[in-house]
């Protein structure tokens, strides 16, 4: 089947743009190729009008426009001439048309009503590589994998460079050897694509992964020698957000709570990246990987386990509701202002504010120690302090080696629980 794919330029001028359209389409094996060679395009109208020309009519095809949102950026007109061209010429035509924008925001505005374009494709977002997937890739146990997933993110290209059977610490001994190894070098680009280094996004963004949660500390972290006041932080977090980077948690229970969000980077990837490979690339790039290294490995438990919340929340909707909650279709945490307690896990009927709290829990993600009495003493404390909890509301965990076989939870699910959820 014949196809061409065309990929835009940010910044590039709309003019040149076209141009190098129409020569990728004299270039490829479309039928009418040889129709459209020397053409010029005046206008989008013009330059999409070209593509119809190049397609046959009796013979299916496809037509790939990647980085889309560049195109909407540089020339407001976009969007109005590929509406009508696609009306007027390309939907007669046997052809797949497939639009791709890694700017989630911009392309479901492509989608909304109102929009040129509104109601004439199908919306489809292409996600990350799972933990099963990954599992299955890296052939590592499930536990081990879960590692690997916080590391890559599920990024293809990233996983791919894992070998099979390599150990995290292997991973990443070779991943610091090489400035130019995938898991250094995607999260540059990806930010550099997005967000330049002076933007004040991209201080914003850091000051997330650096491991800031709370408006007020955000604020103070990216302002620089001020904190950033209301007025810019809002808007930027409500952008960031709505990119999917960005990612605002609450504390989900019976009682409202709205004002009191903790924000993290919702891309695991990312969010190691940012934590630890973005300063240690000039480390790298001298040959001191083994300095970035060190680092990694001091701060790997603690950032781990915080890191590895979102994802065992997502899991456990993947399992629930079962035959022991079947009403639980919502699984959050909760906190006070002073996070005091800070408490893991809360099953419940709904989010953001449930009627009925199911399950309060805890993660412990630990290599050398199981869920335990201390474990269990803390969470036990907090039961009262989450609106909707009675003295008898089950307590669960989720534990990466295991729980103490004496203490009275209700439920407890593992690694091999976790994966189960992805296949």
């Amino acid at each position: 089947m014949p196809y061409v794919v065309f990929q835009a330029t940010r910044g590039r001028n709309p003019a040149t743009e076209r141009e190098d359209l129409i020569t990728t389409l004299a270039h490829s094996p479309l039928s009418g190729a040889e129709l459209v060679t020397g053409i010029s395009a005046a206008d989008w109208n013009q330059a999409l009008r070209t593509l119809a020309i190049a397609l046959p009519d009796d013979a299916a095809s496809i037509v790939v426009i990647d980085e889309v949102p560049w195109l909407v950026e540089q020339d407001s007109e976009f969007e109005g001439a590929l509406q009508t061209v696609w009306d007027r010429h390309l939907s007669a035509k046997p052809v797949l048309l497939v639009l791709v924008g890694s700017d989630i925001s911009v392309m479901e505005a492509l989608q909304s009503h109102g929009r040129p374009f509104f109601g004439r494709a199908t919306k489809m977002t292409v996600a990350p590589l799972n933990l099963a997937d990954v599992q299955a890739m890296t052939e590592l146990s499930a536990a081990e994998s879960m590692d690997a997933l916080l590391m890559t993110g599920g990024f293809p290209e990233i996983v791919q460079s894992w070998r099979p059977g390599t150990s995290r610490a292997e991973f990443l001994r070779d991943a610091t050897t090489n400035p130019l190894s995938p898991l250094l070098v995607a999260g540059e680009l990806s930010l550099l694509g997005e967000f330049p280094e002076a933007s004040r996004s991209r201080a914003v963004l850091e000051a997330i992964g650096s491991g800031e949660r709370t408006y007020s500390t955000i604020a103070a972290a990216a302002g620089g020698t001020g904190a950033l006041p209301a007025g810019t932080l809002a808007p930027l977090l409500n952008t960031l957000q709505a990119k999917r980077i960005v990612a605002a948690d609450s504390p989900l229970s019976t009682k409202p709570d709205s004002r009191n969000k903790r924000y993290r980077i919702a891309d695991s990837y990312l969010r190691f990246w940012l934590a630890f490979l973005q300063r240690a690339i000039p480390l790298i790039e001298r040959g001191r990987g083994d300095l970035a290294l060190e680092r990694i490995e001091r701060s790997w438990t603690s950032w781990r386990g915080r890191a590895v919340e979102p994802l065992i929340r997502e899991s456990l909707l993947r399992l629930l509701p079962d035959d022991r909650w079947p009403e639980t279709e919502a699984v959050g945490g909760w906190w006070n202002r002073q996070n005091n307690p800070e408490l893991d896990l809360i099953g419940a009927d709904r989010d953001p504010v449930a009627s009925a709290v199911h399950f309060i829990g805890s993660i412990k993600w630990l290599e050398d120690r199981p869920f335990d009495r201390h474990d269990y003493d803390a969470l036990a404390r907090g039961v009262l302090a989450v609106p909707g909890t009675q003295f008898d509301t089950p307590l669960v965990a989720v534990s990466r080696s295991g729980v103490d076989g004496d203490l009275p939870i209700t439920a407890h699910w593992g690694p091999e629980d976790l994966l189960r959820a992805r296949q």
